[in-house]
């Protein structure tokens, strides 16, 4: 006992020896100096193992995003939204000091090619499988018809079927709703025909293979090699000329023999046509109160109960209100009376709405911009005086702006009841 109290003494002397030295380091920074580099050399590829543990760089069978759209995502129970932000392939290959050109790098492994199982129906085609599918090059397409982001995009991804259907190409389109109305079978079928759609086509009410992917965007497209391996993903709109480009490589890295090179070239109108980005200052709006923002009507909306709103001009860019005898549910409002309105401040080249008739029947509208007809401005479901008829579940353009964009505001107005009216979008 008593030689370790003698030690204890001199440990105590020792550690007071060292706290002066300490209070010396730290004061001529000599501490952050050491520990600086020492603490990041150490405890770094620690810290990224964990990153790369809880967050994959490349997740295994798809990326997760928004809610639908884009834009337009929620979890796979309630889909995201619609447009998602575009994914970028790889570049085209890089240039050396001397202007050689070198090998663009490999595209990475991020998963395997999920089941395709849980498809209600499949049009175009008997049901697919991935070991059906090994030794060809496959785009798979998640879409659906109402997603004015999704009906951009359908011409490209119908260009590079026509393209490399013949050289080893396979394209399935995955029709995932975000509406209930998109679940009937006839609408899409029919939506199927308008797009002149030949591929393949897995009707995914269920959402199966959506949760397959865990995908989160429309429109979404994923890139298969030979070997059922995704090699490459897209989410929205653009950079066509990349997807084609990784197509090209994947084909190419197959062994196919004369690929077809450069890009598609495709010519479209109506709401097909491509967006004017520069200039949307307006978002997608949802009219359910589900997803509904911005809304000003005097009270705010009256859950599914039948309520006669008053009307009002928005003033701020993207309110918007409704006027007369609506049930406002979910994911839709439901006109009881005619003559009830809808009314929207925006900004963009295009409006677009998603109407429905929910027994087929023609009920007729007419809209107006800042209080006069359309004209010129005419979207390709109306007529110069502004007039048009709700036919069927799908989305309506109403808008295309003939000359500058600035603020306006649409005012639509049904002239029979029982629109059902789901969300604006704009391009």
């Amino acid at each position: 006992m008593k030689h370790s109290l003698g030690a204890g003494e001199w440990v105590r002397r020792g550690l007071g020896v060292a706290v002066l030295l300490a209070v010396v380091v730290i004061a001529f920074g000599l501490d952050t100096r050491f520990l600086t580099p020492v603490s990041l050399a150490s405890t770094a590829p620690l810290e990224q193992g964990l990153v790369d543990k809880l967050h994959p760089a490349a997740p295994p069978a798809a990326m997760i995003g928004n809610p639908p759209a884009m834009l337009q995502g929620q979890p796979a129970t309630q889909p995201p939204t619609q447009g998602g932000p575009s994914a970028m392939t790889a570049n085209p290959p890089a240039m050396t000091p001397a202007n050689a050109p070198t090998a663009a790098p490999t595209l990475p492994v991020e998963g395997e090619l999920p089941s395709l199982s849980g498809a209600v129906q499949w049009l175009n085609s008997p049901p697919l499988t991935p070991e059906a599918l090994k030794g060809k090059v496959v785009v798979v397409d998640f879409w659906t018809y109402s997603c004015i982001n999704c009906l951009r995009a359908i011409p490209y991804v119908r260009a590079w079927y026509d393209k490399y259907k013949d050289q080893g190409l396979v394209v399935i389109g995955v029709h995932t709703p975000e509406f209930a109305f998109e679940k009937n079978i006839g609408n899409v079928k029919k939506a199927v025909a308008d797009l002149k759609i030949g591929f393949p086509v897995a009707v995914d009410n269920d959402y199966a293979i959506w949760r397959a992917f865990k995908n989160m965007y429309w429109p979404a497209d994923y890139f298969i090699d030979e070997q059922g391996r995704i090699r490459d993903h897209t989410f929205g709109e653009g950079d066509y000329a990349g997807s084609e480009h990784t197509i090209q490589r994947l084909l190419d890295e197959a062994g196919r023999t004369g690929v077809s090179g450069g890009f598609v070239k495709v010519s479209t109108t109506g709401a097909q046509l491509a967006s004017d980005e520069g200039d949307v200052k307006s978002l997608e709006t949802y009219i359910g109160y589900g997803r509904a923002e911005n809304f000003i009507s005097p009270g705010g909306a009256m859950k599914d109960s039948s309520h006669v709103y008053a009307a009002g001009q928005p003033q701020q860019l993207n309110q918007w209100g409704l006027s007369g005898d609506w049930i406002i549910g979910d994911e839709r409002a439901i006109l009881n009376k005619k003559d009830g309105s809808i009314t929207y401040r925006f900004h963009a080249r295009d409006l677009h709405l998603v109407l429905g008739s929910p027994n087929g029947g023609a009920i007729r509208f007419r809209i107006t911009i800042d209080g006069e007809p359309p004209g010129d401005s005419r979207g390709a479901d109306i007529d110069a005086d502004g007039l048009g008829v709700v036919t069927g579940q799908r989305l309506y353009q109403l808008v295309r702006q003939n000359g500058a964009i600035a603020d306006h505001t649409f005012e639509i107005r049904f002239l029979d009841p029982g629109v059902e009216a789901y969300a604006f979008t704009f391009g």
